[in-house]
């Protein structure tokens, strides 16, 4: 046996001593439409009861199919919901309403394409603003 696949047994003996019953089992779901939520929990409702017990134990699980959405600052939100339009503009705006606004935030709304809408309590770091000139990324601060 092989360095790797004896590390690989001992990793399944850990965890089938942890996890008695096994790693959960995640399955991705896609979720676009209304249709496509409503088919998912009419499937969720007709689950046989040892399925139904998997996924309240924590057995079963299910991960969000489809392009990953950047990660959301504390204290962030999209306008309007999923990143939607205000009227009148044609750009996605992420309102964060406390806290640091980071370079790191600025380069997810860059790639995102979005502008960001910042709150009262919203603070800028001065490497943000560097990162939003850099990048095209369009800040308007509430007064």
């Amino acid at each position: 046996m092989s360095d790797i696949e004896e590390l690989r047994a001992l990793v399944r003996e850990v965890i089938r001593d942890v996890l008695p019953n096994g790693l959960p089992v995640t399955e991705t779901v896609n979720l676009s439409t209304d249709d496509d939520l409503a088919a998912f929990v009419k499937r969720l409702l007709d689950l046989d009861p040892d399925q139904r017990e998997k996924l309240r134990s924590g057995q079963k699980r299910f991960a969000l199919g489809g392009t990953p959405a950047a990660p959301v600052p504390a204290g962030a939100a999209p306008i309007s919901g999923n990143g939607a339009e205000r009227a009148g503009e044609s750009t996605p705006t992420l309102r964060i309403e406390r806290g640091a606004v980071t370079e790191a935030v600025i380069s997810q709304a860059a790639r995102a394409g979005q502008r960001l809408l910042l709150g009262r309590g919203a603070v800028l770091t001065p490497l943000a603003r560097d990162r939003a000139r850099a990048t095209g990324v369009q800040i308007e601060k509430e007064h």
